[in-house]
């Protein structure tokens, strides 16, 4: 267990709603997002120094892009980032016809394919999707009737994909096809008790265990590959997203934090909610993938 005095303020941010930290190692920097905010951060934790750039709309998730920028799941689709001139160039639109959706949290699998998924942005039940962005710009529709797409990690042996509908209070698995990007054979692993908080971003370490931050929860869960609970990190807001190791030995876990409608009460009693944290509770992650498109 981690306490909240093991753990590091990095960024006092306030963010509205921090999510999607992704370590760059090419650049040696930390990519995370503040979703309402339309910001796509780049922390420096060599200088301290955080860029942020707006890219005008939404965003729910970034990653690298090996041929240089940015790749981003955007509220109208998905889209590239020139971080030089911070323009957006769109390639590919979603759902177009359906602008009470935005997409949210995403991630790169193995073959540099980029998945992310869409939610109503008042929470209607089974709107969204899933998606994935092939290398060549082609957009799949993986799985449809879904709340809230959240989190995504894949095994080690890269045989299964993790994924997160929120409000379903868990993390289910699908056995994977690396070379095609199919999965199928959808199947609960990990059960997670409301009063523990809503399962948001999710990432799997080095060992292959999977990283479970819980909104409303003011924890990140760490769970076998078989569903066991193996440990807590509690931190000093109640509104955790996700986390990801970053760092020269991949050993600091960086955790981003929301102070989305939280009441004038709540942000006294919480002065860092939305706050970007730092621990290094021991495991170590592993290289995040780039977008290979």
């Amino acid at each position: 267990m981690s306490t909240p005095g093991d753990i590091e303020v990095v960024l006092d941010a306030h963010a509205h709603v921090g999510e999607g930290p992704t370590w760059d190692a090419e650049a040696y920097k930390l990519i995370w997002i503040d979703i309402v905010g339309n910001i796509v951060h780049r922390y420096n934790p060599t200088t301290g120094e955080d860029e942020s750039i707006d890219v005008g709309q939404p965003v729910g998730a970034a990653a690298p892009r090996a041929a240089g920028g940015i790749v981003l799941a955007l509220r109208d689709g998905f889209g590239i980032l020139d971080i030089a001139s911070g323009d957006v160039q769109m390639i590919a639109h979603t759902e177009a016809d359906n602008p009470g959706n935005r997409m949210n949290d995403g991630a790169c699998d193995s073959a540099g394919r980029f998945w992310a998924g869409t939610m109503s942005f008042d929470v209607e039940p089974g709107a969204g999707a899933l998606y994935r962005l092939d290398t060549d710009h082609r957009v799949t529709k993986v799985l449809g009737g879904v709340t809230i797409s959240n989190g995504l990690g894949w095994s080690l042996d890269d045989a299964k994909m993790y994924y997160i509908d929120s409000p379903t209070q868990g993390v289910d698995v699908f056995d994977y096809d690396p070379s095609s990007g199919q999965v199928e054979n959808r199947r609960r692993l990990i059960d997670i008790p409301e009063q523990v908080g809503l399962p948001d971003g999710m990432m799997v370490d080095a060992e292959g265990f999977l990283w479970v931050a819980l909104f409303g929860g003011g924890a990140v869960h760490r769970y076998s590959a078989e569903g066991r609970l193996d440990r807590v990190i509690d931190l000093p807001a109640s509104q955790i997203t996700k986390s990801v190791f970053g760092g020269e030995d991949l050993s600091d876990l960086y955790i981003t934090s929301a102070a989305y409608k939280l009441s004038k009460k709540e942000l006294e009693d919480q002065p860092h909610a939305g706050a970007l944290f730092r621990c290094r509770p021991g495991p170590r992650g592993r290289p995040s993938y780039s977008f290979r498109g």
